[in-house]
C-alpha cells in the first residue's frame, strides 16, 4: 500500500511539474545588419516538461532610427551625387522590429545552482518602417514587410531559487524582410522600382530573469 501511494504521490508530483509555467525576461543588445546595434527586450513564455527541457512562445521589440545606407547608394546611382543630401533625407528610416517565435531549450548542469543551456525557433519577423516620401522628403510614410525568420543559441543559468533563475545567453537571429515600390523619373515619364531589404541578421547578446509559477 505504501509502494501504491509513493507511485501516486510521485506520478502525481511529475505531472504538476510538467504543467509548471514559465515566464522570461530579456534585455540587451542586438546587432542586425541592416542597421547599427541597440537595446532589445524581449519577453518569453512556456511551459517546463520538466527540470531540463521546456518549450513556449517568445515576442522582442527593437527599434531603430537611422539613415540607410544602401538605399543612398542606389538612389546616388540612379539619380546622380548632385542630390546627396536629398537623398540621405529619403532614406532616414524609423524602424519597429517585432520578432515572434515558437521557442524551445534544454539545460545541461555545469556546477552546483549552474547550468549550461542551448535554445532554438522559429517563427515571423513584422518589420513597421517609417520612411520619407521620395517626392516629398518631409512628409513620412509608413509600411509594414514580413519575413520567417530562426533564431539559435547558448547560455549560462543560475538557480536563484525555487521559483527564479537568473540567465547571460547569446544568439544568433537571421531574417530578411523586404517589399518593393515604385518613384517617378524627374520627367515622370516612366517609374524606376527599388527594394528596400531589411536584413535583420545578428547576434543578441541578453542577461534576463525566469520565473517559474
Amino acid at each position: 500500500m505504501k509502494k501504491i501511494l509513493l507511485l501516486l504521490l510521485v506520478i502525481i508530483s511529475t505531472n504538476l511539474f510538467a504543467q509548471r509555467g514559465i515566464a522570461s525576461v530579456k534585455l540587451g543588445y542586438f546587432g542586425p545588419a541592416a542597421a547599427s546595434g541597440g537595446f532589445i527586450i524581449g519577453f518569453e513564455g512556456g511551459r517546463a516538461v520538466d527540470h531540463n527541457f521546456g518549450f513556449g512562445w517568445s515576442v522582442d521589440w527593437f527599434n531603430k532610427n537611422y539613415v540607410d545606407k544602401n538605399l543612398v547608394n542606389d538612389f546616388n546611382n540612379y539619380y546622380g551625387i548632385v542630390d546627396g543630401s536629398i537623398n540621405e533625407l529619403r532614406a532616414e528610416t524609423n524602424l519597429h522590429d517585432f520578432p515572434l517565435m515558437a521557442t524551445m531549450y534544454a539545460k545541461f548542469p555545469l556546477a552546483p545552482f549552474t547550468k549550461l543551456y542551448f535554445t532554438g525557433g522559429v517563427g515571423a519577423e513584422i518589420l513597421i518602417i517609417n520612411y520619407n516620401n521620395f517626392q516629398n522628403p518631409d512628409e513620412s510614410e509608413l509600411h509594414a514587410a514580413f519575413d520567417f525568420n530562426w533564431r539559435i543559441g547558448s547560455g549560462i543559468l543560475y538557480e536563484g531559487g525555487r521559483f527564479t533563475d537568473f540567465f547571460f545567453e547569446l544568439t544568433y537571429h537571421s531574417s530578411q524582410p523586404s517589399w518593393e515600390y515604385e518613384v517617378e523619373d524627374r520627367s515622370k515619364s516612366f517609374k524606376r522600382t527599388f527594394e528596400r531589404s531589411f536584413d535583420m541578421s545578428g547576434f543578441m547578446a541578453r542577461v534576463g530573469v525566469k520565473f517559474y509559477y
